[in-house]
């Protein structure tokens, strides 16, 4: 596999990724085995589009799909801390059992704030599916329901993740290379 030249290595290369979205799909579908409805999945927009995409084909039940795009990195390696809702939901959530699908969780503070904020509009549960977690990051306590890779503290991108709108593409997740910002 070429290395893109932004990227001084790869931490995950896509076979790694391919299998435990797999799995991941497996305990979602045992979790919510009937539930009697659609599972309402919440995909953020833009980085956890590919991960959503390939976790959707192994979950085995009926989803209803919605975005959100929030914005908390701007065109930084480092949260800015305030998350701004740049699209909502299309559909209500009240009384749906909603699962917030993301690419990564490092302070905590989005995926606190979405939970949060979802779960104020009265669905019977939410609950997080995260590739992705930088615990070392942690400036709030939250945990993902269902995790794919926990991760050192370097910056990230491929498989969805960006840096300045680069990179979604790279079919593996890299350690983005500092000489390249």
């Amino acid at each position: 596999m070429a290395v893109d030249s932004g990227v001084a290595r790869v931490m995950l290369d896509e076979g790694t990724i391919r299998a435990r979205v797999r799995q991941l799909g497996a305990e979602i579908t045992d979790a919510y085995k009937g539930i009697g409805e659609p599972l309402h999945v919440v995909v953020i927009l833009k980085g956890a589009v590919m991960f959503a995409a390939d976790l959707l084909r192994a979950i085995d039940l009926p989803v209803r799909l919605d975005f959100m795009a929030i914005s908390s990195y701007g065109k930084e390696t480092t949260s800015s801390g305030v998350v701004r809702i740049l699209k909502d939901l299309d559909s209500p959530i009240g009384g749906a059992h909603v699962l917030i699908v993301e690419d990564i969780v490092d302070s905590g503070l989005t995926l606190k704030y979405l939970t949060e904020h979802l779960a104020a509009r009265g669905p019977a549960s939410v609950k997080t599916c995260v590739l992705l977690d930088k615990p070392e990051r942690r400036k709030v306590e939250v945990r993902a329901d269902f995790l794919g890779f926990e991760i050192e503290d370097e910056f990230v991108v491929g498989y969805g993740l960006d840096y300045a709108e680069k990179y979604r593409n790279l079919p593996y997740v890299g350690v983005l290379d500092p000489r390249g910002v």
